[in-house]
């Protein structure tokens, strides 16, 4: 099961990095770079998951899978969305099957 206190704090931490100066920390300056900047880490994160699963290397997908999830808070953080959010999300797709979530979200866009 997910600590989920460890992921409130460090979205507490992420949020307190949005005011900071962009040379006091990684995460200010990725801030200040702006949503493009963010979103291309993601996708480099991404990629990078991918390929470690592909290695078969457990731990390297492990701590991949950490990077990208690490950036995600942030690009969620940058947007104003917080893990709650997504916590409930997840609840509300909880015994959904996936073909029927799917269709759903089909169906709202249309």
């Amino acid at each position: 099961m997910i600590d989920l206190e460890v992921i409130h704090r460090l979205q507490q931490t992420l949020n307190q990095r949005k005011g900071a100066a962009p040379e006091s920390s990684y995460v200010a300056s990725l801030y200040a770079k702006g949503t493009d900047t963010i979103c291309k880490k993601v996708a480099e994160e991404a990629a990078e998951t991918i390929m470690a699963a592909k290695d078969g290397d457990r731990l390297h997908l492990v701590r991949e899978v950490t990077d990208l999830w690490f950036h995600s808070l942030v690009l969620l953080t940058h947007c104003g969305v917080g893990v709650d959010d997504v916590m409930a999300e997840f609840r509300r797709r909880e015994g959904v099957s996936g073909i029927d979530e799917k269709n759903s979200r089909s169906q709202e866009q249309a």
